[in-house]
């Protein structure tokens, strides 16, 4: 099953609490690489959301970002702890008893001590149940959209991988004629020369030209490429760098065929493989 890696999802929910938006992109990334913009109240949850995500994702740079906004009656107001603000305000006291010219502290001044000002404790427990279960959509959702992505790459590679099988059947059909045709033209070039044909020489320079123009383990690798390319996208696991490696695979073979190509058409054949190839590669940088 081909997955695209560029996807986006969002979902919204709300309650007696407040409302809460949970927004997900994803784009291309060789690993999975998830980064999180989560609200202070909610950072405990983001260790299980990294491993949910592991587990649902292949790969992808993932960028996870929720929004929360609060009821008034559960945002709460602001509360002073006082036993430390009289703390504070004792030890500065102290302080300026011992300096020859104390300066004078304020309310703000205490206030701005850490742990003064605080915020009133609320219980936070409905917020994060609805979290957890708004991030599991929101993943479910992403992974959809990247299916549905997948779903339309799909054909595009059913139809070159087809154009590729059909051109390797091409060369395997007309291998023994244009070899016939080089064996031709090795004898009209020695008669040419006026030079007497020697069984034994003419033997010899027919093997060379055999090998050397034998392309049947390059077509017969071909098939095989294009045989597992297509099992491969029937597969529930992340393709993207199996895809990726077949794709270079591909390419040497084609590559090869070009080389050894005794024939125009052979040529032109092997250079539109390469085309299909691309192509496809192209296409397989976006596959999970």
């Amino acid at each position: 099953m081909i997955r695209s890696m560029t996807a986006f999802a969002r979902k919204d929910t709300e309650g007696e609490w407040g409302s809460l938006t949970c927004e997900m992109r994803a784009v291309n990334h060789r690993y999975l690489e998830p980064s999180f913009r989560l609200p202070e109240i909610l950072r405990e949850l983001e260790n299980g959301f990294r491993e949910s995500l592991r587990q649902r994702l292949g790969r992808g740079k993932v960028e996870i970002g929720m929004r929360l906004q609060l009821a008034e009656n559960v945002a709460g107001g602001l509360e002073v702890n006082l036993p430390l603000a009289e703390e504070v305000n004792e030890a500065a006291n102290q302080i300026n008893r011992i300096l020859d010219n104390p300066a004078h502290i304020n309310a703000l001044d205490i206030l701005r001590w850490p742990g003064v000002l605080e915020s009133a404790q609320q219980d936070m427990a409905p917020v994060k149940t609805a979290a957890k279960t708004l991030f599991e959509e929101a993943v479910n959702e992403l992974v959809s959209v990247r299916e549905r992505e997948g779903e339309r790459l799909q054909p595009l590679f059913d139809n070159r991988l087809t154009e590729m099988s059909e051109s390797v059947a091409v060369v395997r059909q007309r291998m023994p004629e244009l070899l016939e045709q080089q064996a031709q033209n090795l004898k009209d070039r020695f008669a040419a020369a006026q030079v007497e044909l020697d069984p034994d020489r003419l033997s010899q320079e027919m093997v060379m030209l055999a090998q050397k123009s034998d392309v049947a383990e390059e077509l017969d690798r071909l098939d095989a490429h294009v045989s597992e390319v297509r099992d491969t996208l029937k597969s529930s696991k992340p393709i993207g760098r199996r895809l990726d490696f077949l794709m270079q695979e591909l390419n040497r073979e084609a590559n090869t065929l070009s080389s050894k190509s005794i024939d125009a058409d052979v040529t032109r054949i092997a250079v539109n493989l390469k085309v299909l190839i691309e192509q496809m590669r192209e296409q397989v940088q976006n596959v999970e």
